[in-house]
């Protein structure tokens, strides 16, 4: 392939393994896309290809990375606006043939189905920090803090006092949009979230509102922002599926022998035993292995 198509607010570079999108950082160009700057995609992280009309003389090429390859997608859970999809180009409809026969070539070398067990893309690298209505957090990689501020911290969070959350003890991370009722960031502990094995799993239902749950931050007009707030988001909940202890390999159950070869083996035991070639001790020691084996 190895060739760019230039898009508004992006551009797709695509190689034999990857896509290489490059944000710009025009004022028309939405702030997460700006934050993100560019993004390298391994064509092993996706899963489809679409190419249709856009609005006002454009087309859309977009591409579908696979559950759990891009812990930032992961995060968002559908949130974001179209606007601000990072695997969403809008091209002049003049390129659309162009983008058809790149979207067919791409097709073709889409070889993975079903979820990733591992992240794909990398995640917005620490450390990072944005401004919450309630706190500050801030997290350097190992661990998430929150810092409670004097005029918006609930009484509740003042006195559990500034928060700090190793990776190893999380499970996962819930973040709600700032564009929507509700908007905050919460951490779920890893025994909770063993419960609930979704990518970004649900609070548990008797878990307190987010303005009294120490392991959350409320965002509000002005205050964690999606450019902020969802990358936070996605390098946590990267860091959190790498500090994930490793499944412990099934253990396959030794077969059974067959019932009548045993007794056959032990008959010859017993003959060798007879004719003096085969010691007490070695008789009952061999016909003991033998016994275990059914």
């Amino acid at each position: 392939m190895g060739d760019v198509l230039a898009g508004f607010h992006a551009a797709w570079e695509f190689a034999s393994d990857s896509v290489l999108i490059r944000f710009e950082r025009g004022i028309r160009t939405p702030r997460l896309l700006q934050a993100l700057g560019e993004r390298r995609v391994p064509l092993e992280a996706l899963a489809a290809v679409t190419l249709v009309p856009g609005r006002r003389g454009t087309a859309v090429l977009r591409v579908e990375p696979r559950p759990g390859a891009d812990p930032l997608m992961d995060a968002a859970e559908g949130q974001l606006r179209e606007s601000s999809d990072p695997y969403r180009l809008v091209l002049p409809a003049e390129q659309e043939t162009r983008a058809a026969s790149w979207a067919d070539d791409l097709r073709a070398r889409l070889t993975a189905t079903g979820p990733a067990d591992r992240c794909l893309v990398a995640a917005p690298a620490a450390p990072l920090q944005f401004k919450a209505y309630d706190g500050k957090a801030s997290f350097d990689g190992r661990a998430v803090r929150f810092r409670w501020s004097r005029t918006g911290a609930s009484s509740a969070k003042w006195k559990a006092g500034d928060q700090s959350f190793p990776v190893t003890e999380l499970g996962g991370v819930r973040w709600r949009s700032p564009e929507a009722p509700g908007g905050c960031l919460r951490l779920l502990r890893r025994a909770a979230a063993a419960e609930q094995p979704d990518a970004a799993p649900p609070s548990p239902p008797d878990s307190p509102q987010p303005d009294q749950d120490p392991a959350a931050v409320v965002f509000g007009l002005g205050y964690g922002p999606v450019h902020e707030s969802l990358p936070f988001a996605a390098a946590v909940l990267a860091a959190v599926r790498a500090a994930a202890p490793a499944a412990a390999p099934a253990t396959v159950p030794a077969p059974r022998r067959d019932p009548a070869d045993i007794a056959d083996r032990i008959r010859h035991l017993g003959e060798l035993h007879q004719a003096g070639l085969v010691t007490d001790e070695e008789f009952s020691v061999k016909k003991a292995e033998l016994l275990a084996e059914l």
